[in-house]
């Protein structure tokens, strides 16, 4: 949203400040702001195949028995995962290891319960779209 606005006030500032006539092949201060808010504009978090593949297997799992979104309940809120840690591969890995295998300590002492049947493939997904919780 900074980004926006930054871009927007610039653009404003140049318009400003632009001189008289327009040269031929160049945009007009509406055409230019209109593009570059087309460029900048960040698409919603609900279009990206990570966030609606983990999101789904997480809605289809008992995850929620435990976990919200943005508050703590049983164990930690997902927004607080993504924050704790790095998003690298290896980290989104070792996650999903600990949502299959289970654990406890990290957040408490209240373990995570192992789910075993889950393939590690899913658990990626899922720790992928806590991972895009980021604040």
């Amino acid at each position: 949203m900074k980004k926006v606005l930054g871009i927007i006030s610039a653009v404003v500032v140049l318009t400003a400040c632009g001189g008289g006539e327009k040269k031929e092949g160049t945009m007009d201060a509406k055409a230019a702001t209109d593009a570059k808010a087309v460029v900048a504009a960040p698409k919603p978090l609900s279009e990206n195949p990570d966030y609606q593949k983990g999101l789904a297997l997480i809605a289809g799992s008992d995850c929620l028995t435990c976990h919200k979104t943005s508050e703590k309940l049983i164990g930690p809120a997902y927004k607080d995962v993504a924050a704790k840690y790095e998003a690298t591969e290896s980290n989104i890995k070792m996650l999903a290891g600990k949502v299959i295998s289970g654990g406890s300590g990290v957040w408490g002492a209240i373990p995570m319960t192992p789910h075993p049947q889950l393939k590690e493939e899913d658990a990626i997904a899922m720790v992928k779209y806590i991972m895009l919780l980021k604040k």
